[in-house]
């Protein structure tokens, strides 16, 4: 499917999505050191608002919705997700109703991400963390499922998300040794595996702790991982854990961005830039490799981080 009918969902835009989106050249001393060549595949800057990951997640989920009669999207994230943002920016912009499932108590949750969701029209149900963990359990969804609406799994990550992802391979112009990204939920991740070359290898940096289960939800995305080549999850740059980041790492991040030029934010892709400069100082990456680092977006995250006072 092109991304021309996918626009056609919508009325006509000013602000129509940059794609492909721009692979910039970045510079820094270890990567000179090591003789190591690093572009940007700057996602970030797909759409002010529906941009990264998100959009290409996204983009095979609307079009599925608009094949089976749906006009009403329904999916889960916390106070502050990216994914609550872009998916009522999504069905905003494609004429579809939205509802977001948040974890936590309405009364204590007002901020920039779903303060926004709501001008893009999202209908907020807010619930307990406990009800928020059956979020996959068929029995606690029945409550939501009805024949206008698709429910689209928390972070997008379902096999909808994996054509969308596997089409940023060919916008790259030639072959890298090495592509990198940040993973949470597994779902770009299993759509790079998908688009790969046979020669190029994956490096998926793990913003979580104990994320060990990237690996089978990759495989369960796109089932073909399982015999596929190429690809790994390193598990130790967390930092603490998903959402979490010491001061030390935060201003690395900020550092790298004054040098280089880089918005980066602490969560998902300065996390995951500080991983691969960490892989690389331990000898984990070949010298004289060619990496595409995918900058997955969530710069909007910055205002809630603002908001909580931790940056």
């Amino acid at each position: 499917m092109t991304n021309d009918a996918w626009l056609a969902m919508a009325p006509p835009q000013t602000d129509d999505p940059l794609i492909p989106s721009p692979l910039h050249p970045i510079r820094h001393p270890l990567l000179d050191a090591y003789g190591v060549k690093l572009w940007c595949k700057r996602d970030d800057l797909i759409h002010p608002t529906l941009s990264g990951n998100k959009w290409r997640k996204l983009k095979y989920h609307l079009l599925q919705a608009r094949k089976e009669g749906k006009d009403h999207l329904l999916s889960f994230g916390g106070a502050y997700s990216n994914h609550i943002h872009a998916l009522a920016a999504a069905g905003h912009r494609a004429g579809l109703s939205t509802t977001g499932i948040i974890r936590g108590e309405a009364g204590t949750v007002s901020n920039s991400t779903l303060s926004a969701a709501r001008e893009w029209g999202m209908t907020l149900h807010f619930v307990d963390r406990q009800s928020y963990r059956r979020r996959q359990d068929p029995e606690w969804l029945a409550q939501f499922e009805a024949p206008h609406t698709l429910i689209v799994p928390e972070g997008g990550s379902s096999p909808l998300a994996v054509p969308g992802v596997a089409e940023l391979v060919a916008e790259v112009p030639f072959s890298p040794d090495l592509w990198v990204l940040p993973c949470a939920s597994g779902g770009t991740l299993a759509g790079l595996v998908a688009g790969k070359r046979e020669t190029e290898q994956i490096l998926a940096i793990a913003v979580l702790k104990g994320g060990a289960f990237i690996h089978d939800e990759v495989c369960r995305l796109y089932p073909q991982a399982a015999s596929t080549t190429g690809w790994r999850i390193a598990l130790d740059h967390h930092d603490g854990g998903y959402a979490r980041f010491s001061q030390a790492m935060w201003q690395w991040v900020q550092s790298f961005s004054a040098e280089t030029g880089l918005p980066l934010e602490p969560i998902y892709s300065g996390k995951a830039m500080w991983g691969l400069f960490r892989e690389l100082a331990a000898g984990r990456i070949p010298p004289g490799s060619e990496i595409v680092f995918i900058h997955t977006g969530g710069l909007q995250g910055l205002a809630g981080l603002r908001e909580q006072g931790r940056i």
